[in-house]
């Protein structure tokens, strides 16, 4: 049973709210997920290595259950941690189109979801965040204001700028022990469609130098401090932007061959503290 966090007003679309928990079956076609107390959550991830995993942009409730739920199962982890599918609303009934608008709403969600942290789970051996693409700003935005320092941050097809982490993000990343990066020029949602939408998203809440090239495309300009290499795949692999996380709808027959699981494997070296490769 996967243990999901949901900022979500609504399943599709939607505002909004202050984090709930809900645990259940999140691959099966209708999950019935049970609203779980946050204090229950917080003595359960008491002296437990947490580990946040959030995904993008356009996902809808039930296809992030079904994503981040395949995804705990693939990451295996060790009993010690505690994995938390971290549901927003990223999404709309006109996807696409509202793209410039849900930065804003990430960075609500990651407002929202360090708020709870530092009030609810302080008791939690550590804090670690994995992302996929839009998530990317989430999470990032969670660490400017956490009361302590994350241990692993995983970025992978991050929909942000390319210098965010010496740049709008310098603050999260010095609150962050390490970070890794999984970038492809092979992505076209991140080469086509986000130098069109950032510059608009840009106008709501400007933050960097427009028209700079995405993290998840591009890769950070250059090797800083905390960041762990190798962060480009290569060209000849062929990652686009669908490729990091398994399906996000329910049934697909697995797959050991499927290209998300590579990506699945740098994630868990990510957090768990191992030497950094690809695949």
């Amino acid at each position: 049973m996967t243990l999901y966090m949901s900022l979500r007003q609504q399943r599709v679309g939607g505002g909004v709210v202050d984090p709930i928990f809900l645990e259940g079956d999140g691959t099966v076609a209708a999950p019935s997920l049970k609203l779980v107390p946050t204090e229950a959550v917080a003595a359960r991830v008491a002296q437990r290595d947490i580990l946040f995993a959030t995904h993008g942009f356009n996902v809808s409730f039930l296809q992030g259950a079904c994503s981040l739920g395949t995804l705990e199962s693939a990451l295996d982890l060790p009993s010690n941690c505690q994995y938390l599918a971290v549901l927003w609303p990223g999404d709309s009934w006109l996807p696409v189109i509202n793209y410039p608008f849900e930065g804003s709403t990430a960075i609500d969600c990651g407002r929202r979801l360090a708020r709870l942290c530092n009030r609810s789970l302080t008791t939690a051996a550590s804090l670690s965040f994995i992302t996929h693409s839009l998530g990317a700003r989430l999470a990032l935005e969670a660490a400017k204001t956490l009361n302590r320092k994350a241990r692993a941050f995983c970025l992978t097809a991050a929909a942000i700028n390319r210098d965010c982490l010496s740049a709008e993000y310098a603050g999260a990343f010095a609150n962050v022990s390490v970070v890794s990066i999984l970038a492809s020029r092979r992505d076209l949602v991140l080469k086509l469609a986000f130098p069109l939408g950032d510059p608009l998203a840009n106008i709501l809440h400007f933050d960097h130098r427009l028209f700079t090239p995405a993290l998840g495309y591009a890769g950070p300009p250059n090797a800083l401090g905390a960041t762990v290499p190798p962060w480009q795949i290569p060209d000849t692999d062929g990652y686009d932007h669908g490729n990091y996380l398994p399906p996000t709808e329910p049934g697909a027959p697995p797959d050991p061959n499927a290209k998300w699981i590579k990506p699945v494997g740098f994630m868990r070296r990510s957090f768990m503290g191992g030497t950094q490769t690809w695949p």
